[in-house]
């Protein structure tokens, strides 16, 4: 694994770059981007997929988000679905700057809301030749109707409201305000996902220094909150797409949505048994949706044969 950084306009991105066994800088490799979730850094799942995938014969990029982890950009600690969606597209463009891979034969593996942002990218990036999603998550829609999506839009009103209440009071001076990504205190009612995510980022088993499960209130609501990273899925969207999700997730009901939409080649895999957070980082699971991935990003970043 290799730390590197690559421009995003006028921020400079943090990433790992895992390599196959063996590699051959002479040789023409198929790539994927790997994204990660709302809230994560590339350390976490987003990189044991890379490196997953890397030790199947692909090249694998994992980053930081702009505005987050290591990588710039300023404010800090920002979810910014635009930008997310736009660091898909410079982390293509730094895989196609290498003599290595081949530009032709690059794929995106995105994770909960990295899933979302990995189709929104494909939907105007034709260069995404292959989409897998696991667990995925329109972070937007998520954000409006709830963990379960069985809230209406409408619900968002009354934290709108709260978000320009305290914008007005940080332009009278007042601090920023955060809001964390998980529960840090979950209890009875929380679903069982969301403890679950409590536990993967802020227990030892899967915490890091650079996830600091804090999101800007403001800046991140606002821009959150409008985001549907499946709009235009219907026409837009060409490329081969694996849809990888878990029966006992709280989150399927996005998968199944975007299954039902995309109109090309599709896939999608249940998992039995599985929840939300099971394919960060559990073997069972985390090795199914690569075992899954492994021929869908074969067969479709395939090398084609030279025309003469």
């Amino acid at each position: 694994m290799d730390s590197i950084t690559f421009p995003n306009g006028p921020i400079a991105m943090a990433g790992n770059l895992f390599l196959p066994d063996n590699f051959d800088p002479q040789s023409s490799y198929a790539a994927v981007v790997t994204v990660h979730p709302g809230g994560g850094v590339k350390e976490q799942t987003a990189g044991l997929y890379a490196a997953k995938l890397a030790e199947e014969g692909f090249v694998a990029l994992a980053y930081d988000a702009s505005f987050q982890g290591e990588s710039g950009g300023e404010p800090h600690h920002l979810e910014d679905p635009a930008a997310r969606v736009e660091d898909v597209r410079a982390a293509v463009d730094f895989l196609q700057s290498l003599d290595y891979v081949d530009a032709e034969r690059i794929g995106v593996l995105g994770v909960c809301a990295g899933g979302g942002y990995a189709v929104n990218a494909a939907l105007t990036d034709y260069r995404i030749k292959a989409v897998t999603t696991v667990s995925a998550v329109n972070i937007g829609t998520s954000f409006r109707r709830g963990w379960f999506g069985t809230d209406s839009d409408a619900a968002a009103v009354p934290t709108l409201q709260a978000v320009a209440q305290q914008r007005t009071a940080e332009a009278q001076g007042a601090d920023p305000a955060y809001i964390p990504y998980v529960p840090e205190q979950p209890d009875e009612s929380t679903p069982r996902d969301l403890v679950e995510a409590h536990d993967y980022y802020l227990t030892p088993r899967a915490q890091h220094p650079n996830a600091k499960n804090k999101q800007l209130f403001t800046k991140s609501i606002s821009r959150i909150f409008t985001f549907d990273a499946f709009h235009l899925v219907e026409d837009l969207f060409t490329a081969p797409l694996l849809i990888v999700a878990g029966s006992e997730a709280g989150s399927l009901w996005m998968s199944t949505e975007l299954h039902s939409r995309v109109r090309s080649p599709k896939k999608l895999v249940v998992v039995d048994g599985g929840a939300h957070m099971d394919f960060y980082d559990v073997p069972k699971y985390v090795d199914r949706a690569v075992a899954e991935a492994t021929p869908f990003f074969r067969e479709n970043l395939a090398a084609r044969p030279v025309e003469n």
